[in-house]
């Protein structure tokens, strides 16, 4: 059994590669997060490419409403945790993901608290890129 994105690779077809990982990302799902946290581990998954990242972590929070703003906030921590991890290596794709907290006036007190808590977090990391920096600041005020 061989799995539909070795079958594409093989063919070269990276953009269908692409957006099987971002329909699976933006299924209105009940364990939408956990599919999204397997794909970020999938083979076919890369972190250094950033059509890929964006496809999967990028559609998750911007085209998953439900999962991204579950009441637990997990959606929250998970971008929070890979806009700090990602931050590293590609800044520039960090800080236009650490932008899906930047509409967290606009959500309910419980959800505000939260993202409002991950902007924070993100803001107070050590060796944060500036690009980051000033997304994440920006959207506090």
């Amino acid at each position: 059994h061989v799995c539909f994105p070795s079958q594409a690779k093989d063919a070269g077809a990276e953009l269908v590669i692409n957006k099987w990982f971002a329909l699976q990302a933006s299924a209105d799902a009940d364990d939408a997060l956990d599919t999204v946290k397997r794909l970020v581990e999938h083979e076919a998954f890369s972190r250094t490419t950033p059509n890929r990242y964006r496809a999967v972590v990028n559609t998750f929070a911007g085209a998953n409403p439900r999962a991204f703003h579950a009441a637990d906030g997990a959606g929250y921590a998970f971008i929070k945790d890979e806009v700090i991890r990602t931050d590293k290596t590609n800044n520039q794709v960090a800080a236009r993901l650490c932008g899906s907290f930047g509409t967290w006036k606009k959500y309910d007190a419980p959800r505000q608290a939260l993202m409002k808590a991950c902007l924070e977090e993100i803001v107070a990391t050590e060796g944060l890129s500036k690009d980051t920096f000033e997304i994440a600041s920006r959207s506090l005020k």
